[in-house]
């Protein structure tokens, strides 16, 4: 069963985040807030970990396309090819904020992303993740977790959202009600920016 953790942004208590960074450690599956959508997230060098997320979106690792949670722009040269000053201001002016940021990149990239051309990145404008992945040391891999077909409270409710993946994850952050606008992607690959799905972020 997963176990549920009210942890909210304006005071978060360090022992429920220390639990959760222990989680993650250990190769498990968590739900948390963000500055969209409820998503799901775990270890990005935890090869088990990222092949139960794939499971658990029904797609094959190789072929997932798992955005990385960064708490900051520190770790980008970490994931892709060297960028142009230009695109780095345009990503200062947008971060933290409600983007998913598709680059170019390297061939450093944790197991689970081996041979990909390009990576999504994703700095959400969200206390919670943030202290997550500072805490941890290094980003996480992420998913949303709203499907098209579901009805609208799946993604907002944490716990509805609780209720749904009990037995298929670790943790669920409560931080209260999230929102059921997921981010804007945007394609940087070729210097300009080309929206690929509009969100809530606006460019």
């Amino acid at each position: 069963m997963a176990k549920i953790l009210k942890i909210y942004p304006d005071n978060p208590q360090e022992n429920l985040v220390n639990e959760v960074i222990k989680t993650l450690q250990n190769g498990g599956l968590i739900i948390y807030p963000s500055d969209t959508i409820y998503a799901l997230g775990c270890n990005i060098f935890d090869i088990k970990a990222m092949e139960k997320l794939a499971q658990l979106k029904k797609v094959k690792l190789e072929k997932s396309q798992f955005s990385i949670i960064c708490n900051d722009l520190s770790h980008l040269s970490d994931f892709t090819r060297p960028i142009d000053t230009s695109v780095f201001r345009f990503l200062k002016s947008h971060l933290p904020g409600p983007f998913t940021f598709i680059l170019d990149a390297n061939k450093s990239l944790p197991l689970a992303y081996k041979n990909h051309k390009t990576i999504g990145i994703r700095v959400p404008d969200h206390p919670i993740p943030q202290l997550i992945v500072e805490k941890l040391g290094h980003p996480i891999a992420s998913t949303s977790i709203k499907d098209d077909d579901e009805i609208i409270e799946y993604s907002t409710d944490p716990e509805l959202i609780a209720e749904k993946y009990d037995h298929l994850v670790d943790i669920v952050i409560d931080s209260g009600y999230g929102d059921n606008v997921a981010s804007t992607i945007v394609d940087l690959t070729s210097g300009e920016p080309e929206i690929i799905r509009q969100g809530k972020g606006i460019i």
